[in-house]
Protein backbone atom coordinates (compact mmCIF):
# COMPACT_ATOMS: atom_id res chain seq x y z
CA UNK A 1 0.00 0.00 0.00
CA UNK A 2 1.10 3.50 -0.73
CA UNK A 3 1.71 5.96 2.03
CA UNK A 4 -1.15 8.36 0.17
CA UNK A 5 -2.95 5.26 0.30
CA UNK A 6 -2.21 4.29 3.86
CA UNK A 7 -3.39 7.72 4.91
CA UNK A 8 -6.36 7.65 2.54
CA UNK A 9 -7.10 4.50 4.47
CA UNK A 10 -6.27 5.69 8.16
CA UNK A 11 -8.33 9.06 7.80
CA UNK A 12 -11.45 7.47 6.35
CA UNK A 13 -11.48 5.06 9.59
CA UNK A 14 -11.22 8.21 11.60
CA UNK A 15 -13.69 9.46 10.16
CA UNK A 16 -16.05 6.05 10.79
CA UNK A 17 -14.97 5.83 14.41
CA UNK A 18 -15.68 9.78 14.97
CA UNK A 19 -19.75 8.72 14.33
CA UNK A 20 -21.48 7.61 17.60
CA UNK A 21 -21.87 3.98 18.24
CA UNK A 22 -25.03 2.77 19.32
CA UNK A 23 -25.44 -0.28 21.48
CA UNK A 24 -28.13 -2.77 19.89
CA UNK A 25 -30.80 -5.05 21.80
CA UNK A 26 -29.25 -8.43 20.72
CA UNK A 27 -30.38 -11.98 22.04
CA UNK A 28 -27.56 -14.89 21.58
CA UNK A 29 -30.04 -18.21 21.58
CA UNK A 30 -29.29 -21.96 21.00
CA UNK A 31 -25.76 -21.48 22.57
CA UNK A 32 -23.41 -24.05 24.54
CA UNK A 33 -23.15 -20.95 26.76
CA UNK A 34 -20.22 -20.37 29.63
CA UNK A 35 -21.10 -17.68 31.82
CA UNK A 36 -17.56 -17.18 33.11
CA UNK A 37 -18.06 -17.38 36.74
CA UNK A 38 -16.90 -20.74 37.02
CA UNK A 39 -19.94 -22.69 36.05
CA UNK A 40 -20.37 -25.60 33.58
CA UNK A 41 -21.73 -24.61 30.48
CA UNK A 42 -25.19 -24.18 29.52
CA UNK A 43 -27.01 -25.95 26.53
CA UNK A 44 -29.09 -24.39 24.55
CA UNK A 45 -29.07 -21.45 26.67
CA UNK A 46 -29.70 -17.73 26.22
CA UNK A 47 -28.04 -14.22 26.78
CA UNK A 48 -29.75 -10.99 26.34
CA UNK A 49 -28.32 -7.77 25.86
CA UNK A 50 -30.19 -4.44 25.99
CA UNK A 51 -28.15 -1.03 26.06
CA UNK A 52 -25.11 -2.60 26.12
CA UNK A 53 -25.65 -4.36 28.82
CA UNK A 54 -26.79 -8.39 29.90
CA UNK A 55 -30.04 -7.87 31.53
CA UNK A 56 -30.97 -11.95 31.21
CA UNK A 57 -29.26 -15.30 30.94
CA UNK A 58 -29.34 -18.82 31.19
CA UNK A 59 -32.11 -22.24 29.48
CA UNK A 60 -35.33 -20.88 28.83
CA UNK A 61 -35.32 -17.13 29.02
CA UNK A 62 -37.49 -15.54 26.81
CA UNK A 63 -36.70 -13.14 23.67
CA UNK A 64 -38.77 -9.56 24.14
CA UNK A 65 -40.14 -9.81 20.40
CA UNK A 66 -38.94 -7.61 17.71
CA UNK A 67 -35.29 -7.69 19.44
CA UNK A 68 -32.29 -8.97 16.86
CA UNK A 69 -31.72 -12.55 17.44
CA UNK A 70 -28.07 -14.27 16.61
CA UNK A 71 -28.91 -18.47 16.24
CA UNK A 72 -25.72 -19.68 17.39
CA UNK A 73 -26.32 -23.12 16.53
CA UNK A 74 -25.21 -25.37 19.50
CA UNK A 75 -21.66 -23.22 19.57
CA UNK A 76 -19.53 -22.25 22.73
CA UNK A 77 -21.01 -18.74 23.54
CA UNK A 78 -18.84 -16.77 26.21
CA UNK A 79 -17.77 -13.40 27.11
CA UNK A 80 -15.28 -11.79 26.15
CA UNK A 81 -11.62 -12.74 26.91
CA UNK A 82 -9.84 -10.01 29.44
CA UNK A 83 -6.56 -9.74 28.79
CA UNK A 84 -4.61 -9.88 31.84
CA UNK A 85 -1.84 -7.81 31.13
CA UNK A 86 -1.34 -5.81 27.64
CA UNK A 87 0.12 -2.42 26.49
CA UNK A 88 -2.40 -2.42 23.53
CA UNK A 89 -3.55 0.98 22.56
CA UNK A 90 0.07 1.89 23.37
CA UNK A 91 2.19 0.33 20.93
CA UNK A 92 1.67 0.36 17.23
CA UNK A 93 5.08 -1.15 16.00
CA UNK A 94 7.63 -2.39 18.83
CA UNK A 95 11.25 -1.45 17.20
CA UNK A 96 9.47 2.04 16.07
CA UNK A 97 10.01 4.60 19.43
CA UNK A 98 7.28 7.32 17.67
CA UNK A 99 5.03 4.56 18.01
CA UNK A 100 5.69 3.21 21.24
CA UNK A 101 4.26 5.02 24.08
CA UNK A 102 4.94 2.51 26.74
CA UNK A 103 7.91 4.48 28.72
CA UNK A 104 9.41 7.61 29.94
CA UNK A 105 12.84 6.94 30.98
CA UNK A 106 13.80 10.55 31.18
CA UNK A 107 11.26 12.76 33.82
CA UNK A 108 10.80 13.35 36.80
CA UNK A 109 7.32 11.79 37.37
CA UNK A 110 6.64 8.23 37.67
CA UNK A 111 3.78 7.69 39.67
CA UNK A 112 1.93 9.81 38.45
CA UNK A 113 1.93 9.17 34.37
CA UNK A 114 -1.59 8.31 33.56
CA UNK A 115 -1.78 6.29 30.39
CA UNK A 116 -5.50 7.10 29.50
CA UNK A 117 -4.64 10.00 26.98
CA UNK A 118 -1.79 7.72 24.83
CA UNK A 119 -4.26 5.45 23.93
CA UNK A 120 -5.02 4.53 20.35
CA UNK A 121 -8.22 3.09 19.35
CA UNK A 122 -7.20 2.84 15.57
CA UNK A 123 -4.02 0.83 16.35
CA UNK A 124 -3.70 -2.39 14.36
CA UNK A 125 -2.75 -4.47 17.52
CA UNK A 126 -6.80 -3.43 18.44
CA UNK A 127 -8.37 -4.78 15.97
CA UNK A 128 -6.15 -7.89 15.91
CA UNK A 129 -7.06 -8.87 19.88
CA UNK A 130 -10.56 -7.68 18.95
CA UNK A 131 -10.61 -10.23 16.31
CA UNK A 132 -8.95 -12.92 18.71
CA UNK A 133 -11.70 -12.62 20.95
CA UNK A 134 -10.38 -10.13 23.79
CA UNK A 135 -13.00 -7.08 24.55
CA UNK A 136 -11.16 -5.77 27.23
CA UNK A 137 -7.55 -5.31 28.79
CA UNK A 138 -5.86 -4.72 31.65
CA UNK A 139 -3.44 -2.07 30.00
CA UNK A 140 -0.02 -1.45 31.97
CA UNK A 141 2.54 1.32 31.67
CA UNK A 142 6.14 0.85 31.17
CA UNK A 143 9.31 1.69 32.83
CA UNK A 144 9.48 5.27 34.28
CA UNK A 145 12.82 4.70 35.00
CA UNK A 146 11.76 5.11 38.70
CA UNK A 147 10.29 2.66 41.46
CA UNK A 148 7.10 3.66 40.24
CA UNK A 149 5.58 2.90 36.95
CA UNK A 150 2.04 5.13 36.60
CA UNK A 151 -1.56 4.56 36.54
CA UNK A 152 -3.23 1.70 33.90
CA UNK A 153 -6.60 1.70 32.72
CA UNK A 154 -9.07 -1.07 31.84
CA UNK A 155 -9.73 -0.82 28.22
CA UNK A 156 -12.45 -2.10 25.79
CA UNK A 157 -11.22 -2.92 22.38
CA UNK A 158 -14.26 -1.95 20.57
CA UNK A 159 -14.58 0.04 16.93
CA UNK A 160 -14.80 2.97 18.23
CA UNK A 161 -13.33 6.01 19.35
CA UNK A 162 -13.03 5.53 22.65
CA UNK A 163 -11.32 2.77 24.59
CA UNK A 164 -10.65 4.00 28.28
CA UNK A 165 -13.61 1.77 30.30
CA UNK A 166 -11.78 3.24 33.44
CA UNK A 167 -8.60 4.99 33.70
CA UNK A 168 -6.30 5.09 36.36
CA UNK A 169 -7.35 1.63 37.60
CA UNK A 170 -4.50 0.89 39.25
CA UNK A 171 -1.05 1.68 40.30
CA UNK A 172 2.17 -0.56 38.70
CA UNK A 173 5.40 -0.75 41.00
CA UNK A 174 7.89 -3.86 39.70
CA UNK A 175 10.01 -5.40 42.54
CA UNK A 176 12.41 -7.89 42.71
CA UNK A 177 15.51 -7.61 40.08
CA UNK A 178 13.82 -4.69 38.32
CA UNK A 179 13.30 -2.88 41.13
CA UNK A 180 16.41 -3.16 42.34
CA UNK A 181 18.24 -2.73 39.47
CA UNK A 182 16.27 1.08 39.71
CA UNK A 183 17.34 1.74 43.09
CA UNK A 184 21.09 0.88 43.27
CA UNK A 185 20.82 -2.87 43.02
CA UNK A 186 19.56 -4.03 46.12
CA UNK A 187 15.87 -5.21 47.11
CA UNK A 188 16.44 -4.10 50.78
CA UNK A 189 16.67 -0.01 48.94
CA UNK A 190 13.87 -0.95 46.74
CA UNK A 191 11.77 -1.82 50.06
CA UNK A 192 12.83 1.27 51.65
CA UNK A 193 12.64 3.95 48.75
CA UNK A 194 8.99 2.36 48.55
CA UNK A 195 7.86 2.86 52.02
CA UNK A 196 9.64 5.97 52.07
CA UNK A 197 7.46 7.01 49.10
CA UNK A 198 4.31 6.32 50.52
CA UNK A 199 5.92 8.12 53.45
CA UNK A 200 6.20 11.33 51.99
CA UNK A 201 2.65 10.78 49.97
CA UNK A 202 0.96 10.63 53.60
CA UNK A 203 2.18 13.55 54.70
CA UNK A 204 1.11 15.14 51.70
CA UNK A 205 -2.09 14.02 52.45
CA UNK A 206 -1.88 15.53 55.80
CA UNK A 207 -1.45 18.95 54.78
CA UNK A 208 -1.16 19.55 50.93
CA UNK A 209 -0.71 23.13 50.77
CA UNK A 210 2.55 22.53 52.76
CA UNK A 211 3.83 20.17 50.75
CA UNK A 212 6.37 21.47 48.15
CA UNK A 213 7.14 18.50 45.85
CA UNK A 214 10.26 20.58 44.34
CA UNK A 215 13.45 20.30 46.42
CA UNK A 216 16.33 18.15 46.03
CA UNK A 217 15.09 16.41 49.18
CA UNK A 218 11.50 15.56 48.05
CA UNK A 219 11.11 12.12 46.58
CA UNK A 220 7.84 13.18 44.47
CA UNK A 221 6.59 15.59 43.00
CA UNK A 222 3.35 17.15 43.80
CA UNK A 223 1.57 14.50 41.12
CA UNK A 224 2.98 11.27 42.50
CA UNK A 225 2.36 12.34 45.65
CA UNK A 226 -1.50 12.80 45.08
CA UNK A 227 -1.35 9.08 43.36
CA UNK A 228 0.04 7.39 45.64
CA UNK A 229 -2.01 8.56 48.31
CA UNK A 230 -4.97 7.15 46.00
CA UNK A 231 -2.77 3.99 46.35
CA UNK A 232 -2.84 4.29 50.68
CA UNK A 233 -6.25 4.84 50.46
CA UNK A 234 -7.47 2.06 48.78
CA UNK A 235 -8.82 4.52 45.91
CA UNK A 236 -6.97 2.46 43.13
CA UNK A 237 -5.30 -1.03 43.28
CA UNK A 238 -1.57 -1.41 43.34
CA UNK A 239 0.06 -3.82 41.03
CA UNK A 240 2.81 -5.01 42.31
CA UNK A 241 5.08 -7.45 39.64
CA UNK A 242 7.56 -9.96 41.81
CA UNK A 243 8.44 -13.60 41.02
CA UNK A 244 10.86 -14.82 44.36
CA UNK A 245 9.16 -16.85 46.93
CA UNK A 246 10.84 -14.60 49.56
CA UNK A 247 10.22 -11.48 47.84
CA UNK A 248 6.64 -12.29 47.67
CA UNK A 249 6.47 -12.92 51.31
CA UNK A 250 8.12 -9.51 51.54
CA UNK A 251 5.35 -8.02 49.66
CA UNK A 252 2.22 -9.45 51.58
CA UNK A 253 4.38 -8.15 55.21
CA UNK A 254 3.79 -4.82 53.33
CA UNK A 255 -0.18 -5.24 53.31
CA UNK A 256 0.23 -5.91 57.20
CA UNK A 257 1.72 -2.30 57.19
CA UNK A 258 -0.62 -0.57 55.03
CA UNK A 259 -4.14 -2.54 55.27
CA UNK A 260 -5.65 -0.17 53.47
CA UNK A 261 -3.48 -0.91 50.06
CA UNK A 262 -5.37 -3.42 47.47
CA UNK A 263 -2.28 -5.38 46.30
CA UNK A 264 -2.23 -7.89 43.17
CA UNK A 265 0.04 -9.83 43.04
CA UNK A 266 2.00 -10.01 39.36
CA UNK A 267 3.93 -12.76 37.66
CA UNK A 268 4.39 -14.86 40.82
CA UNK A 269 6.71 -17.20 39.16
CA UNK A 270 7.45 -19.23 42.91
CA UNK A 271 4.35 -18.27 43.96
CA UNK A 272 3.33 -21.83 44.12
CA UNK A 273 6.30 -21.86 46.97
CA UNK A 274 4.26 -19.63 48.94
CA UNK A 275 1.23 -20.21 48.03
CA UNK A 276 -0.51 -20.86 51.15
CA UNK A 277 0.64 -17.60 52.48
CA UNK A 278 -1.02 -15.71 49.24
CA UNK A 279 -4.46 -17.09 49.61
CA UNK A 280 -4.28 -16.30 53.95
CA UNK A 281 -4.00 -12.80 52.70
CA UNK A 282 -6.54 -12.81 49.93
CA UNK A 283 -3.97 -11.64 47.60
CA UNK A 284 -5.29 -12.49 44.12
CA UNK A 285 -2.02 -12.84 41.74
CA UNK A 286 -2.08 -12.62 37.54
CA UNK A 287 0.67 -15.01 36.52
CA UNK A 288 2.32 -16.19 33.64
CA UNK A 289 0.14 -19.43 32.21
CA UNK A 290 3.80 -20.94 30.11
CA UNK A 291 6.68 -19.88 32.50
CA UNK A 292 8.11 -23.39 32.63
CA UNK A 293 11.71 -23.09 32.76
CA UNK A 294 14.20 -20.72 35.12
CA UNK A 295 14.64 -17.41 33.28
CA UNK A 296 16.68 -15.55 35.66
CA UNK A 297 17.71 -15.92 39.46
CA UNK A 298 14.47 -15.20 40.75
CA UNK A 299 12.72 -17.39 38.88
CA UNK A 300 14.55 -20.61 39.66
CA UNK A 301 10.75 -22.32 40.71
CA UNK A 302 9.68 -21.71 37.62
CA UNK A 303 6.60 -24.52 36.92
CA UNK A 304 3.66 -24.97 34.52
CA UNK A 305 1.87 -26.34 37.58
CA UNK A 306 2.60 -22.93 39.46
CA UNK A 307 -1.08 -21.56 38.65
CA UNK A 308 -2.75 -25.09 39.22
CA UNK A 309 -0.59 -25.49 42.25
CA UNK A 310 -1.92 -21.89 43.92
CA UNK A 311 -5.47 -22.15 42.86
CA UNK A 312 -5.25 -25.43 44.72
CA UNK A 313 -4.39 -23.73 47.63
CA UNK A 314 -7.09 -21.59 47.37
CA UNK A 315 -5.21 -18.40 45.50
CA UNK A 316 -7.45 -16.25 42.79
CA UNK A 317 -5.28 -16.90 40.37
CA UNK A 318 -5.81 -16.03 36.69
CA UNK A 319 -3.87 -15.73 33.91
CA UNK A 320 -1.56 -12.71 32.03
CA UNK A 321 1.39 -12.80 29.22
CA UNK A 322 3.77 -11.00 31.72
CA UNK A 323 6.64 -9.67 29.25
CA UNK A 324 5.10 -12.18 26.38
CA UNK A 325 4.07 -10.17 23.98
CA UNK A 326 0.12 -9.47 25.06
CA UNK A 327 -0.43 -6.54 22.75
CA UNK A 328 0.24 -8.10 19.63
CA UNK A 329 -0.58 -11.69 20.17
CA UNK A 330 -3.34 -11.66 22.86
CA UNK A 331 -4.41 -14.94 21.39
CA UNK A 332 -1.98 -16.91 23.25
CA UNK A 333 -3.93 -16.51 26.60
CA UNK A 334 -6.88 -19.11 25.57
CA UNK A 335 -4.04 -21.54 24.32
CA UNK A 336 -2.38 -21.23 27.77
CA UNK A 337 -5.12 -22.12 29.52
CA UNK A 338 -5.98 -25.16 27.46
CA UNK A 339 -2.41 -25.91 28.25
CA UNK A 340 -3.52 -26.16 32.06
CA UNK A 341 -6.26 -27.76 31.35
CA UNK A 342 -4.28 -30.29 29.59
CA UNK A 343 -1.36 -31.10 31.73
CA UNK A 344 -3.91 -32.21 34.42
CA UNK A 345 -3.42 -35.57 32.33
CA UNK A 346 0.03 -35.87 33.36
CA UNK A 347 1.03 -37.52 36.26
CA UNK A 348 2.27 -34.99 38.85
CA UNK A 349 1.53 -31.82 37.34
CA UNK A 350 -0.77 -29.37 38.22
CA UNK A 351 -3.30 -27.84 35.93
CA UNK A 352 -6.61 -26.21 36.12
CA UNK A 353 -10.41 -27.77 35.08
CA UNK A 354 -12.00 -26.71 31.49
CA UNK A 355 -14.60 -24.14 33.81
CA UNK A 356 -11.56 -23.09 36.29
CA UNK A 357 -9.38 -22.10 32.82
CA UNK A 358 -11.90 -20.13 31.42
CA UNK A 359 -12.37 -18.17 34.55
CA UNK A 360 -8.29 -17.74 34.15
CA UNK A 361 -9.15 -15.36 31.13
CA UNK A 362 -12.26 -14.01 32.01
CA UNK A 363 -13.78 -13.02 35.09
CA UNK A 364 -10.21 -14.10 36.94
CA UNK A 365 -8.54 -10.96 35.63
CA UNK A 366 -11.70 -8.89 36.26
CA UNK A 367 -11.98 -9.87 39.66
CA UNK A 368 -8.06 -9.59 39.83
CA UNK A 369 -8.57 -5.98 38.95
CA UNK A 370 -11.41 -5.27 41.29
CA UNK A 371 -13.89 -4.96 37.97
CA UNK A 372 -15.53 -8.27 38.24
CA UNK A 373 -19.02 -6.45 38.93
CA UNK A 374 -18.52 -4.64 35.25
CA UNK A 375 -16.77 -7.45 32.97
CA UNK A 376 -15.58 -10.92 32.69
CA UNK A 377 -18.73 -12.61 33.30
CA UNK A 378 -21.95 -12.61 31.67
CA UNK A 379 -24.13 -12.16 34.39
CA UNK A 380 -26.90 -9.92 34.56
CA UNK A 381 -26.10 -5.98 34.96
CA UNK A 382 -22.71 -7.06 33.44
CA UNK A 383 -21.16 -4.90 29.99
CA UNK A 384 -22.46 -7.11 26.88
CA UNK A 385 -19.46 -8.49 25.74
CA UNK A 386 -20.03 -11.60 24.33
CA UNK A 387 -18.18 -14.11 21.72
CA UNK A 388 -19.53 -16.84 19.64
CA UNK A 389 -16.93 -19.44 18.90
CA UNK A 390 -16.32 -21.86 15.68
CA UNK A 391 -15.42 -24.58 18.24
CA UNK A 392 -13.90 -24.76 22.06
CA UNK A 393 -12.33 -21.73 22.69
CA UNK A 394 -9.51 -23.40 24.30
CA UNK A 395 -8.79 -25.08 21.77
CA UNK A 396 -6.25 -23.58 19.06
CA UNK A 397 -8.12 -24.63 15.93
CA UNK A 398 -11.61 -22.72 17.15
CA UNK A 399 -11.46 -19.21 16.53
CA UNK A 400 -14.65 -16.53 16.87
CA UNK A 401 -17.20 -15.94 14.48
CA UNK A 402 -19.12 -12.96 16.15
CA UNK A 403 -17.95 -10.56 18.31
CA UNK A 404 -19.99 -8.32 20.63
CA UNK A 405 -18.46 -5.30 22.63
CA UNK A 406 -20.76 -3.27 24.60
CA UNK A 407 -24.03 -4.79 23.12
CA UNK A 408 -22.36 -3.55 19.50
CA UNK A 409 -21.32 -6.14 16.90
CA UNK A 410 -17.86 -5.86 16.02
CA UNK A 411 -16.15 -5.69 12.75
CA UNK A 412 -13.27 -8.49 12.62
CA UNK A 413 -11.12 -6.98 9.62
CA UNK A 414 -7.84 -6.74 10.13
CA UNK A 415 -5.14 -5.43 8.22
CA UNK A 416 -4.03 -9.25 8.56
CA UNK A 417 -6.72 -10.47 6.92
CA UNK A 418 -7.10 -8.13 4.33
CA UNK A 419 -3.48 -9.05 3.39
CA UNK A 420 -4.37 -12.26 3.22
CA UNK A 421 -7.75 -11.95 0.84
CA UNK A 422 -5.27 -9.84 -1.31
CA UNK A 423 -2.63 -12.21 -2.24
CA UNK A 424 -4.74 -15.84 -1.09
CA UNK A 425 -5.25 -15.63 -5.21
CA UNK A 426 -3.80 -13.06 -6.82
CA UNK A 427 -4.25 -12.11 -10.13
CA UNK A 428 -1.48 -11.25 -12.45
CA UNK A 429 -3.08 -7.61 -13.29
CA UNK A 430 -4.02 -7.21 -9.45
CA UNK A 431 -1.04 -7.10 -8.37
CA UNK A 432 1.22 -4.19 -7.32
CA UNK A 433 4.11 -2.40 -9.21
CA UNK A 434 6.82 -3.91 -7.59
CA UNK A 435 5.44 -7.57 -8.49
CA UNK A 436 5.85 -6.50 -12.42
CA UNK A 437 8.90 -7.52 -12.93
Amino acid sequence: MTRARWIAATAAAVIAMASPVIAQDIAVTNAKLVLGDGSGPIDGGTVVVRGGRVVAVGRNVGVPAGMRTIDAQGRFVTPGLVAGYSQVGLIEVDAVDESNDTETDHLVYSAAIDIAPALNPLGEPVGVGRAAGVTRALVYPGSSGQLFNGRGALVDLGKDADMVTRAGLFQYVQFGETGAARTGGSRAATFLMFREMLAEARDYGRNPAAYDGRSKDSLLTRGDAQALLRVLRGDDRLFIQVNRAADIRAVLGLRREYPAIRITLIGAAEGWMVARDIAQAGVPVIAHGLRDLPQDFESLGATQSNIGRMRAAGVNVSIGQIDDDGTMRPYYARQYAGNLVAITQIPGASGLSWDQAMVAITSGPASAAGVDDLVGSLRPGRVGDVVIWSGDPLELSSAPQTVIIDGVEQDLTTRQTRLRDRYRTPAPTALPKAYDR
